[in-house]
């Protein structure tokens, strides 16, 4: 054990380097996965702890006064029900900041769907005008307990006594309306009534909805929400971070694995003779595998234990999203197991694809076998002979021979550098994609920058002309939004009436094309998911107690409602409704417009009778994704420089025989250096290539297999741009051989007694 540790130490001291570059890789990894696990903890837990801390409903029917909602308790599979609940559609404002909310009459704190409180009390029927707030709409309007909000309009003035969270679906403006509990007393001339379901198995949710809208009737039922959406829309963007996290971390490990295994096998070949010398002197082939696979689990075990350091005491402190949700993490029942269980997988994963390589040394005779005879590179081709007679460079010719004719030691070369490369470039493309979002949005869905609702106190063409007086104004597009129930009556979609004929709405298509006559529609892909339907087919729906049916003639890409959305013009609506009023009108910008500065002078001349917000972009909230990326490629990096160094040597190594014979033909040690750097060039030149090819299409394939599933649609991805992607390479290229011209300038320089002793 003593000669063991012995040599371990000294084979540190000759290789600090490549010591160092493994521990920070094996650390940046280990913290990439803790921070996916985090950001998977943090995007359910929070959502499921509400839900079980309010005892909360799998779902909520929203439905006219008259519906006998009594029914619904005796239905198979529905343990208890919360309601019914008067509710009424109210706009509120606080500070200056408007919404639109719920108002929902609750005469007594209720046993199903109990909020907790996270600051105030509850409702008090010595307050009649006391209402409790949702967490979310609160931030939204900057309210806090005894503050007052003002309905707009109105004398009316309610008092804020409370604030609670909700597992119900969560508070977007311009989509869905904030949730706020008030006395039955509060709520004088409600519009229809709510009732939550429990039920006893959360897996019949779609039948119980079914049986619901059969005992109640489709036109009772205005709106449907379930566990299952409110659930998807609170993990939202943080269960991407996680994906992405995870994804690249699991790419990153294998990476270093095969960067390990390389690294050793490289390693092995240009110390045969040293292992030979152990295996004479006494060592067993046990121990000789033990030397190379202990030394490289603690190279990996104090990167990991360096990364769950610093993830335990310094990721809460982390800015931003991945900061909360490290603190939310840490304070999970799973952490402490998590903590453990995925450094330990990645030291294992370390050590076994080292044992691979450890199991060849032990194989090593202990007594050298004679090298063959003819050079390690094998003859030269017939077209590089000839390129040679050509008066071509020799460097670049004997470079090329060098590097591709040991064909498959020098495809495993190659692999192993494009994997990290082939990874860059996928972040590179997410990068990119969510770059587009911001730079391009109207090429993503998002064709409108602002969305401007309004009361009845202006008629519509008062209201168009204001819009369109605007000098930053571009376009105004009159519409409706309101709630459907899809053809299997179990969930709840979205229904646009967009712009005109004359005007039509400009949606952004992926597939198909727009919706221009009477009846045609453009639908998102979570819509199409939902209804299992394709673009061309025809689709009924229920508005009210109105059916209505379409024709899907192109697919939009929805960045809202989880692709739940079906748009035609308005027109088309009015046809089934012609006393239709506008309430909503999307706004197009002129290029350079400011959106705030127009949002402040609509306010303004609105004079209270409009409410206009930003149009919520998605990417907003993956901000943190690019540090993420960012840290990711970093990480890609070290792991493709540990392999480029390991080709290096290598290739420095395996030249010695051929050493000799090119300085016999008059080659300079220049010349012979040149050799080696074009060698490496080549190599990387080959990696980058194939990276390049292959990770492009992988991109796109991953990003909107993501939009496929997030319901937006595929037809997302952005790929880097060619001024991204030929830099890259080129930086790739000239480190490859920067890097590999001091060895190789070594090498060259070399005695001739050294030179003949090493290939002896």
């Amino acid at each position: 054990m003593r000669a063991t540790l012995r040599w371990a130490h000294s084979d540190l001291r000759t290789h600090r380097g490549e010591a160092l570059f493994l521990v920070l890789a094996t650390a940046g990894i280990v913290a990439s996965l803790l921070l996916a696990t985090a950001l998977f903890g943090y995007a359910t837990n929070p959502w499921q702890r509400v839900f079980t801390q309010s005892h909360g409903a799998h779902v909520w029917l929203h439905t006219d006064k008259a519906a006998d909602t009594g029914k619904l308790a005796g239905l198979d599979g529905v343990d208890t029900v919360a309601g019914p609940y008067p509710t009424a559609a109210v706009t509120v404002s606080s500070r200056g900041s408007r919404a639109s909310v719920e108002l929902r009459g609750t005469p007594e704190r209720p046993s199903v769907g109990r909020p907790p409180i996270v600051s105030g009390h509850w409702l008090d029927p010595s307050a009649p005008n006391g209402v409790v707030l949702e967490s979310r709409l609160a931030r939204a309007l900057l309210a806090e307990p005894g503050d007052t909000l003002t309905v707009p309009g109105t004398a009316r003035e309610l008092t804020v006594v409370g604030l609670a969270d909700s597992a119900e679906p969560r508070y977007r403006p311009g989509e869905q309306p904030g949730l706020v509990w008030a006395l039955p007393s509060a709520v004088p001339d409600p519009g229809g009534q709510v009732i939550g379901l429990r039920l006893t198995d959360p897996g019949d949710t779609s039948y119980i909805v079914q049986r619901a809208v059969t005992v109640l009737g489709s036109g009772a039922i205005g709106e449907v929400s379930t566990w299952q959406q409110a659930r998807a829309e609170a993990q939202g963007d943080n269960r991407l971070l996680g994906q992405v996290l995870g994804l690249f971390g699991l790419g990153a490990l294998v990476a270093a694995g095969f960067a390990v295994h390389g690294a050793i096998g490289t390693r092995i070949r240009g110390h045969l003779r040293d292992l030979s010398v152990l295996k004479a002197i006494g060592f067993t082939p046990g121990q000789v595998v033990r030397i190379f696979l202990l030394q490289h689990l603690a190279y990996a075990l104090l990167g990991a234990l360096a990364a769950a350091g610093l993830a335990e005491a310094l990721g809460s402190r982390i800015p931003g999203r991945l900061g909360d949700a490290v603190g939310v993490w840490q304070g999970l029942p799973g952490h402490t197991v998590a903590l453990i269980v995925v450094p330990v997988g990645a030291v294992l994963f370390i050590g076994a694809t080292t044992g691979l390589a450890a199991w060849r040394a032990g194989r090593v005779p202990p007594v050298p076998l004679p090298r063959p005879a003819a050079t390690s590179g094998g003859r030269l081709s017939g077209v590089a002979r000839r390129a040679l007679g050509v008066r071509i460079p020799p460097a670049l010719v004997l470079g090329w021979h060098t590097a591709f004719t040991r064909r498959p030691r020098s495809l495993a070369t190659v692999a192993r550098l494009t994997l990290p490369l082939l990874l860059i470039v996928v972040a590179m493309s997410a990068w990119t994609t969510i770059d587009r979002f911001h730079s391009d949005p109207e090429r993503v869905g998002l064709p409108t920058t602002l969305s401007v609702r309004a009361d009845a106190g202006r008629s519509e063409q008062q209201i168009r002309s204001l819009l369109e007086r605007d000098p930053g104004v571009a376009a105004a597009y009159p519409g409706v939004e309101t709630a459907a129930l899809g053809s299997s009556q179990t969930a709840t979609i979205a229904l646009r009436g967009l712009g005109t004929h004359r005007e039509p709405y400009p949606h952004t298509l992926a597939e198909g094309r727009p919706a221009r006559g009477s009846d045609e529609a453009v639908a998102g892909q979570g819509l199409l998911d939902l209804l299992d339907a394709r673009v061309g087919d025809w689709v009924r729906m229920t508005v009210g107690d109105q059916p209505l049916i379409l024709h899907i003639v192109g697919r939009s890409i929805e960045p809202e409602n989880a692709g739940r959305v079906i748009s035609t013009s308005l027109d088309t609506l009015r046809e089934n409704d012609p006393g239709l009023r506008p309430t909503l009108y999307e706004l197009r910008l002129d290029p350079g417009a400011d959106p705030r500065e127009v949002a402040d002078r609509l306010a303004a001349a609105g004079d209270g009778h409009l409410d206009v917000h930003a149009v919520a972009n998605p990417a907003d909230g993956l901000s943190p994704l690019r540090a993420v990326v960012a840290g990711l490629i970093a990480v890609l990096a070290l792991i493709g420089l540990i392999e480029l160094l390991t080709a290096i040597g290598g290739t420095v190594r395996e030249s010695e025989r051929d050493l000799l014979a090119l300085k016999a033909i008059g080659l300079s040690p220049r010349q012979i250096t040149a050799i080696t750097v074009t060698a490496t060039g080549l190599t990387a030149l080959a990696a980058v290539l194939a990276a390049t090819a292959l990770g492009l299409p992988l991109a796109y394939w991953l990003i909107d297999a993501q939009g496929r599933s997030s319901g937006i649609g595929a037809g997302i991805a952005q790929g880097p741009s060619a001024v991204l992607v030929v830099p890259l390479g080129a930086a790739a290229v000239l480190c490859a051989a920067a890097l590999a011209a001091l060895p190789a300038a070594r090498a060259a320089r070399r005695r001739l007694a050294d030179t003949l002793s090493a290939v002896a």
